[in-house]
């Protein structure tokens, strides 16, 4: 950043650090400024003359602010963006950093594209020259500067692709395979499947999105946030009839962001901890999934309405959200049992915010007296109660937006909804007063505040039938409808918040335990003893975990955090989702968990269920057996009530196995473990384990569900979306509604119409080529003395580890 900061007088031919202000030429009234000859596009604190923006903007069939068109090119969009954010950027630059800077800048991109086009050595030769002769403080802004280009780059794809996918939902262009719930609706129905089948499982099914803080974003949120407006300025260009003022503006905005990132560090110079993971996830809430969800299932809505089927109804959400920010401990230190309390208090902060913010606007729109005579007993009730001064002084000092005195009778939607608010702003000064060191605040036996989900869709659910019961049906079935989608989805924390920890822990932690009581090692054990012994215990009553239990710091966090675990189930229930247990191989790494999970507090109906991750290809292959043990066992058969989570690792795999050998691993490891499944009436959850890059196992989501085994979704999955992806799905309002519209159609299709599975010829030959690949795989890898060597100088591995773009240490990324 040193370069950046300093006076641009100290450089030759830098330009004075504030430029006079050349007086603007007036134009005539309802002229248009971008059109005349003599407008200059107003920057921040200074103008600028710049045809190259001004030909962007002018010559443009998609960013000219005419409107939004029937036509669409997405490589046209693609280049016309790029030409105007990049003319941009350029002017920003000379203005910056001086002319001569900028035209070595110039002068290198113009050899680059030269070179691009003509491959000729010539041209090589002249830009390698150009960059020999830079100094190195000229080296580090020339590689910044083309750092931000190609972010900007990257911002004029989300923007094609956002404007790709609403053309595309407006019937403009060609979709292709259906990706889109109304289309796997319709090609079912052509199919021949009866509509009362597609409303059944649509339905019924759950998606669960795990938004997962892997270190493979390495953008700073300062310029995701900056990349962000450019992003959406570029759509408003696109999509509005702007007058040339109005266009103006928007550069300007566009141009404030530009340079705000420009003149911003990129790297960080200290690593984020989980809970700036967590708030980072949380941010993307707050911009787009939360408004985004009710509108998604409004579609859906429309979608039913159309078959002449009913909509989704109210008390089910087709998607959930879970995270792994600060759940996430395995090879992390700095996740503790404390990080964890943290993050589940965060995201009940941010959930209660969002959903103040609601009520607020539902309490001014709900101003009808007629209900049924049941709600106004409630409300009469609730008004009895409140004393006029009371109230108004103690909403007075809340500051609410209004309705600060007692609301009267006539107004019986919002003396209820009142009560609502109330109680959000008690649930917000609880949470804050709790992480402020006040454990107590967060009393379970507080009728003051809401608790769990149930509280608060209760009041809400009551409303709603009363409109519709007094015939105010389509005010039910508005902003009211919204809320109530958004409390069945999001409950009070947003996000689930699952935890992930490796089982040697576990078994350390249960290693402890047995020599404590004078059982000898439980880590020397064969399986066939750990089961028996574990077993024996669940069904036991006594305690085994003593008071004065002699271990190590990394057993006692270990049961600290399933210590904190049973309390965050009691104060906070609903906050926290699937134990995940990582290097599983056997059926007592499960077992043990649930022990410690009792024996630390917690009770037996409120135990996180366990899922076993299967990660490396023996454990995939013998995984399915291990499945088979555990429900043979009577005393886990039942307390699993006929439900079980499996996770498989796509990145693992492919490091231990290759990715061909990996891929048929994890095809098979689904088949076989949803036959054992199916032997013991158990309904099997397939959670995926999947990041952006092909060796995570990354691709098109909609191919990559529909190309998994037949009958292993059945309407129920669970997916990672990690780092950066995280961005491409959900940092725009059109991407996040075609995330969530994706994934459902994709699960929808699969489970009514599977792909077909292989013949024995092909498995025969898959299992071939399986083992070759693996054998060459691990020959090369694993067996090469060479191989570290060479990939350490081939790849850029030390430099990202050095990066702070993640909590965890660098080997653990």
């Amino acid at each position: 950043a040193f370069y950046r900061e300093g006076s641009r007088a100290q450089r030759p031919g830098a330009t004075p650090a504030h430029p006079q202000v050349p007086a603007q030429r007036t134009t005539t009234r309802g002229s248009d400024p971008a059109r005349d000859p003599n407008f200059r596009f107003a920057m921040p604190k200074q103008a600028i003359r710049d045809e190259a923006i001004k030909d962007a903007v002018v010559g443009s069939q998609y960013l000219a602010g005419t409107g939004e068109s029937t036509q669409f090119d997405h490589h046209q969009v693609l280049q016309e963006s790029d030409d105007l954010i990049r003319a941009l950027f350029f002017s920003i630059v000379k203005e910056t950093t001086g002319t001569e800077f900028f035209q070595s800048l110039k002068e290198v991109y113009d050899l680059s594209e030269k070179f691009h086009e003509t491959q000729a050595q010539s041209d090589f030769d002249a830009l390698t020259t150009k960059l020999g002769s830079l100094t190195n403080e000229e080296t580090m802004m020339l590689a910044s500067a083309f750092s931000n280009v190609l972010n900007l780059h990257n911002v004029s794809e989300h923007v094609a692709s956002a404007m790709e996918e609403r053309h595309a939902r407006l019937d403009d262009i060609p979709r292709g395979p259906a990706k889109t719930t109304n289309g796997a609706i319709k090609g079912l129905v052509a199919k021949g499947i009866s509509k009362e089948a597609i409303y059944k499982a649509i339905t019924e099914q759950e998606v669960d999105l795990v938004l997962t803080a892997h270190p493979t974003q390495a953008l700073r949120r300062s310029m995701l946030k900056n990349f962000g407006t450019v992003r959406q300025k570029l759509l408003d260009l696109q999509r509005a009839r702007l007058s040339g003022y109005e266009r103006a503006e928007l550069l300007d905005k566009m141009a404030s962001a530009i340079q705000s990132a420009w003149r911003t560090d990129e790297i960080r110079r200290t690593p984020p901890k989980p809970q700036d993971e967590m708030r980072a996830g949380l941010s993307y809430f707050n911009e787009t999934v939360f408004e985004g969800l009710p509108k998604f299932c409004r579609r859906i809505d429309s979608a039913l309405i159309n078959q002449g089927l009913p909509r989704i109804p109210m008390e089910h959400s087709i998607m959930r959200f879970s995270s792994w920010m600060g759940g996430d401990r395995d090879g992390n230190p700095f996740v503790t049992a404390t990080c964890t309390r943290d993050v589940v208090y965060l995201a009940r902060i941010t959930a209660v915010n969002l959903y103040f913010k609601a009520i607020q606007d539902l309490i001014f729109s709900l101003s009808m007296w007629r209900c049924t005579d049941a709600f106004r007993e409630r409300a009469r009730l609730l008004h009895e109660r409140e004393s006029a001064e009371h109230v108004y002084e103690m909403r007075k000092q809340r500051n609410y937006a209004d309705f600060w005195r007692s609301l009267p009778m006539e107004e019986p939607y919002r003396v209820v909804l009142a009560e609502v608010r109330d109680k959000l702003y008690n649930t917000r000064e609880a949470l804050q007063a709790v992480i402020m060191g006040k454990a107590e605040a967060l009393d379970p036996t507080d009728d003051s505040i809401f608790r769990d989900k149930n509280q608060l869709l209760e009041p809400l659910m009551a409303c709603h039938q009363s409109l519709i019961e007094v015939g105010d049906g389509t005010v039910a079935d508005s902003a009211l409808l919204d809320l109530i989608r958004q409390v069945n989805c999001f409950g009070l924390s947003l996000v689930k918040l699952d935890i992930r920890q490796e089982s040697d822990r576990h078994a350390d932690a249960v290693d402890a335990i047995t020599r404590h009581i004078g059982l000898g090692s439980y880590n020397e054990w064969d399986e066939e003893k750990k089961t028996e012994w574990l077993v024996s215990e669940l069904k036991s009553k006594r305690p085994l975990v003593a008071s004065d239990l002699e271990c190590t710091d990394d057993v006692r966090e270990v049961l600290d955090t399933f210590k904190m675990i049973a309390h965050l189930q009691q104060v906070c229930p609903g906050s926290l989702g699937t134990y995940v247990i990582s290097m599983a191989t056997v059926a007592s790494d499960v077992l043990a968990v649930v022990l410690l999970q009792r024996e630390m507090g917690g009770k037996m109906d409120q135990l996180l269920r366990v899922a076993p991750l299967f990660e490396r290809l023996d454990d995939l292959n013998e995984g399915p057996n291990q499945l088979r043990r555990l429900f043979s066992i009577p005393w886990y058969h039942e307390l699993i009530n006929g439900h079980q989570e499996v996770m498989i690792g796509y990145s693992d795999s492919g490091k231990d196995a290759g990715r061909m050998a990996a891929a048929w691993a994890l095809y098979e490891g689904q088949e076989n473990a949803t036959k054992v499944a199916d032997e013991f009436g158990v309904k099997l959850t397939l959670f995926h384990g999947r990041g952006g890059t092909v060796g995570r196992g990354g691709g098109p989501s909609h191919l990559a569900i529909l190309s998994q085994p037949p009958a292993t979704i059945n309407g129920r999955l669970r997916v990672t979306v990690q780092g950066e992806v995280i961005e491409q799905n959900f940092g725009e309002h059109e991407n996040c509604f075609h995330t969530l519209d994706l994934y459902t159609a994709a699960t929808l299709e699969h489970s009514l119409a599977p792909p077909l599975a292989p013949s024995d010829e092909w498995r025969s030959a898959m299992a071939t080529m399986s083992e070759v690949s693996c054998e060459r795989y691990r020959e090369i890898v694993f067996k090469t003395p060479e191989f570290n060597p060479y990939f350490l100088q081939a790849t850029p591995g030390q430099e990202l580890g050095a990066l702070n773009i993640g909590s965890p240490p660098p080997r653990a990324a």
